[in-house]
């Protein structure tokens, strides 16, 4: 009696869950609804990958459902679509039959392209399509959009018939460096226009005895681990002549950046290497640059580099590194940086006037800017140059820890390490903290009643840090506080400077 009391129970619970609403689905009748009505891919390059983005369909009905077709509208679309982790007929992407969504749920639709600027319309560069829903008779759509930009692509060849990707050699080394990239020898490879943007795979390196020249309003993108090299004999010109339109900034300005366009990935650091100057005897020219989001911005080892009117932010390392080098720099933006804003190392002889750098990396260890006369070798010892002259006239030195200046000298009293700050607005505040050498900073302190004195603690009152927007204010502790002995012409903008500002812009 007790078994067939058991099995007759068993036997009503299978009979209600058979009648479960879970398991019954009607056709879709069109009543889909979308977290978009067009999805916009962000610009891509040609035959670039784009970004994954993300669709989602809801079912607002009391009814599951099964929607008989979701496909892309073009049969040879350059788009690919994954419909809740499912990759469609045949694993194609395209075409996906019988989707089921429950009542009041959602499904997540994944969507990717990688198309050439052939595929896009010739007057405007936008490739389309559109995600297709068909429930019988009814039918709905969502519009897919992309902007596609032509480039000039410059990577590693590769060598038959081993199939190797091309190495550099660097002058004067026997042996390969074993970095991947590609000798830059054409006329065409040599000079970078306005015309397309380029597109660095690998490091493109300017060989010795050869110039690359970069016109006013190039766009040059690296992908992730390239960059630029220019070997001990080559030169570097960024906008040479110096052509600023104070109209229209972004036609004179040349950028450096990752190969990455959409806006998720334009204040991330660390995409792409470095530009690294190997040493030279000429002069390297950078004028209205700015380089964003790489390791180490500008690598400045034993060369000579006269730099203007140019930027450089969100660097995961550093963001001019120089060792034993030769710098001028003049009305120069920097924020944020993982070590340091700028970084003279191992000696050198360097000058900057109104010049800015700020550092708020989350990391107690950031400073802005950090001197040195020396380097350690692996084997723990230390080699020494003399750093005859470290210069910084009516420049801003800021960042979110109480020491945004580190004077790093040697244990070697014979070598050199000569600095003058003057009229610089300093953040330093060394109460409570252990720093090395603490007499190195009496100059530092000296209040700017004196003739090389300084200002020390007061906040420049920046715009906005985060999007990289140092100017200041009339109001700025910053304001009128230039020595005008130093005192340049134009600011970092092209804008005449009728004040006493410090920095490299002018206040507004």
């Amino acid at each position: 009696m007790r078994n067939s009391i058991f099995i007759l129970f068993v036997g009503m619970i299978l009979s209600l869950t058979s009648c479960r609403k879970d398991f019954d689905t009607v056709q879709n009748t069109g009543s889909l609804e979308f977290s978009k009505s067009t999805v916009y891919l962000d610009t891509v390059f040609t035959n670039i990958g784009s970004s994954t983005y993300m669709l989602k369909v809801y079912n607002r009905s009391k009814d599951d459902i099964v929607i008989p077709t979701i496909k892309l509208g073009k049969g040879d679309s350059k788009y690919r679509i994954m419909v809740d982790g499912m990759t469609g007929n045949g694993g194609t992407g395209k075409v996906f039959s019988n989707v089921e969504l429950l009542a009041k749920d959602s499904l997540f639709i994944f969507i990717e392209t990688t198309a050439s600027v052939a595929d896009a319309d010739p007057a405007d560069f936008l490739y389309t399509d559109e995600i297709q829903f068909y429930g019988g008779s009814n039918y709905q759509k969502v519009d897919l959009v992309t902007l596609i930009q032509d480039a000039v692509f410059l990577y590693p060849n590769r060598e038959l018939p081993t199939d190797m990707k091309e190495t550099l050699t660097f002058g004067g080394d026997a042996e390969s460096s074993g970095i991947e990239g590609h000798e830059l020898q054409t006329p065409n490879e040599l000079h970078w226009t306005a015309q397309k943007p380029y597109v660095i795979y690998g490091y493109a390196m300017v060989p010795n005895n050869k110039t690359l020249v970069i016109d006013p309003g190039a766009r040059v993108h690296f992908h992730s681990e390239s960059g630029l090299i220019v070997d001990q004999l080559g030169t570097l010109k960024i906008n040479e002549s110096n052509t600023f339109d104070t109209a229209n900034p972004m036609l004179n300005e040349v950028v450096f950046e990752g190969d990455r366009l959409e806006p998720m990935y334009s204040d991330i650091p660390g995409q792409w290497g470095t530009v690294w100057l190997r040493g030279t005897n000429s002069t390297n020219i950078i004028n209205h640059l700015t380089l964003k989001n790489a390791v180490v911005g500008l690598l400045v080892d034993q060369s000579t580099l006269s730099i203007n009117s140019s930027q450089i932010y969100d660097m995961s390392n550093v963001g001019i590194l120089a060792r034993t080098a030769t710098i001028t720099g003049t009305n120069l933006a920097l924020n944020t940086a993982g070590q340091a804003n700028l970084a003279c190392t191992y000696g050198g002889n360097y000058s900057f006037k109104h010049c800015t750098f700020n550092n708020n990396w989350a990391n107690s260890n950031q400073v802005a800017v950090t001197l040195s006369n020396y380097i350690e070798n692996d084997e723990g010892t230390f080699d020494y140059q003399p750093l005859n002259q470290a210069d910084f006239f009516n420049c801003i030195i800021y960042g979110s820890n109480r020491v945004e200046l580190f004077l790093d000298k040697g244990k070697d009293a014979a070598t050199a390490f000569n600095y003058n700050f003057n009229h610089c607005l300093v953040k330093f505040n060394d109460e409570g903290v252990n720093i090395p050498n603490p007499e190195l900073y009496a100059q530092i302190k000296a209040t700017a009643t004196a003739t090389d004195g300084n200002y020390i603690e007061l906040n420049p009152g920046f715009e906005n840090i985060e999007k990289n927007k140092l100017n200041i204010s009339a109001e700025s502790n910053a304001a009128g506080k230039a020595n005008p002995t130093y005192l340049l012409p134009f600011d970092i903008l092209g804008i005449s400077r009728t004040k006493n500002d410090l920095g490299a812009y002018q206040s507004m």
